[in-house]
């Protein structure tokens, strides 16, 4: 692709503009001319979106539907479906405009050149850091000419047909992110552009997201319960392993009982993922300086944030979970059942047992998470990233899942304590311990090792989940015809 627009379809054009001409005058319209009838397979005097995909494809610029949807959306101005010359060519007019200005808003020291230290200013400048030889890759995407720098020809050969309209957004053509469910993650939402809000792509992205997350979370719900059992009972005559667990799961309820507490589950995911996105939105508010910017700290702030308040108003709801996932047979009807039994005999503050564990663990959960997520994506945008510079969904789960594995491991005693104070009043019986004796018995009797019990069976549901979940997430994008 790179330099293949300037070399191969208009080799006079370079000539005409120098290194940094402007988007008009009698060069550009002979430039767009000869690029139209190029695009023109038919002769007819008109483009449609077959052809322009099919033109493209054949430069060596397989952009994708959703950006070539995008330039007609923009440049067919009187709906008719197809692009004649004069759309053409205003679009293309417009489109350098704004090219022109992301590509003034790198070159800090306006030599017409960006270079990989500018590069690396800029994005800071946004609270992205990378390094100088991430940087470099980046400029290895679009540099023709193998001089380590970038000219206008080049940014605007690279970007002509890329519907980004500003920096902001080729930062995202750069490095990408997913909003797919991998299980237990705080982490930071995923941000929306203006565009996918308006044009109702983030709830189709969201809905998507939950489905895949509820099917993965009911395809490994068995793994879930055993961890919860194994976490619950804890003393030394009745310690539980892998193959005990099911042999007990079976005999106590049957098939049936390996799904116990999954509704409440599913049904918290809706809730959950909502509140964090519109609690993330508004954190956000809070920490955007007077640029409308947010640093990578306060991103983290509000995401963190964000993930508590969401946990905070969904926490009956695990409570709820656990209940029923260390419950016998009959013991419960169903959820409703379960609230009514424990609101009746407990009170309301039950609802919140395992509150203060839960809270803190976020901490060291989410800031793991992210940093080791972080890492390793920039880490493959050094080293495997290609000229869109794209990790890929895939790509992204594998980072995800990696870093949601360490912040699981942070975070985990936190998380066993927090579920036996759940449990503790319908399993352990009276005196019911606080966070501080519960931490101090498990040492006690069990050793460190009794921190992280069930540890086990929740590491063995990330593969499946994910896997999952990355299925039947694209299944539902493709349904909502979404790219």
């Amino acid at each position: 692709m790179l330099g293949l627009l300037r070399g191969a379809l208009f080799p006079a054009a370079a000539c005409e503009e120098g290194g940094g001409g402007g988007g008009g005058g009698i060069g550009s319209e002979s430039r767009y001319e000869k690029l139209f009838k190029k695009l023109d397979a038919n002769a007819d005097g008109r483009v449609d979106i077959a052809e322009l995909q099919t033109g493209l494809s054949a430069m060596g610029i397989p952009l994708g539907k959703d950006a070539e949807e995008k330039i007609f959306q923009a440049g067919d101005t009187n709906q008719d479906g197809q692009l004649d010359f004069e759309e053409f060519m205003q679009y293309l007019k417009d489109h350098e405009k704004k090219m022109k200005l992301a590509f003034k808003s790198l070159d800090k020291n306006n030599d017409g050149r960006i270079e990989a230290s500018e590069v690396v200013q800029a994005l800071k400048i946004l609270g992205i850091n990378i390094s100088e030889r991430q940087a470099e890759k980046i400029l290895q995407s679009i540099d023709a000419d193998g001089t380590m720098t970038v000219d206008w020809n080049e940014w605007r050969d690279h970007f002509m047909f890329n519907p980004a309209t500003d920096i902001e957004d080729i930062i995202r053509y750069w490095k990408h992110s997913t909003v797919l469910d991998i299980g237990d993650s705080l982490t930071i939402p995923d941000e929306f552009t203006e565009e996918e809000k308006k044009s109702g792509q983030w709830w189709k992205q969201l809905l998507s997201g939950g489905v895949a997350g509820a099917v993965s979370r009911t395809g490994t719900a068995p793994l879930d319960r055993l961890k919860v059992l194994m976490q619950v009972h804890s003393s030394k005559s009745n310690k539980m392993n892998i193959v005990d667990g099911f042999k007990q799961m079976l005999k106590e309820g049957g098939v049936r009982s390996l799904w116990r507490g999954n509704g409440v589950n599913v049904v918290k995911i809706a809730p959950e993922t909502a509140i964090k996105f519109w609690a993330y939105e508004q954190y956000k508010k809070l920490f955007t300086n007077k640029d409308g910017k947010i640093g990578t700290i306060e991103r983290f702030i509000s995401g963190s944030l964000a993930g508590a308040t969401a946990q905070t108003a969904i926490y009956p709801m695990e409570v709820l979970k656990t209940r029923l996932a260390v419950g016998k047979t009959g013991q419960y009807s169903g959820m409703f059942d379960c609230a009514k039994k424990i609101l009746k005999r407990e009170g309301v503050k039950a609802f919140y047992k395992g509150y203060i564990p839960n809270i803190l663990g976020i901490i060291p959960y989410a800031g793991i998470d992210l940093a080791v997520y972080e890492a390793l994506k920039n880490t493959w945008l050094e080293h495997y990233a290609s000229d869109s510079a794209n990790p890929g969904v895939l790509v992204l789960l594998g980072c995800g899942t990696a870093s949601s594995t360490c912040g699981q491991l942070a975070s985990y005693p936190l998380a066993l304590i927090r579920t036996r104070m759940q449990a503790q009043a319908s399993v352990e019986g009276a005196p019911q311990l606080n966070m501080v004796a519960l931490f101090q018995k498990i040492i006690s009797a069990e050793g460190v090792q009794g921190l992280y019990r069930g540890i086990t069976p929740n590491f063995m549901k990330v593969l499946p989940a994910v896997s999952i979940s990355y299925v039947v997430y694209e299944k539902m994008k493709q349904n909502f015809g979404i790219a």
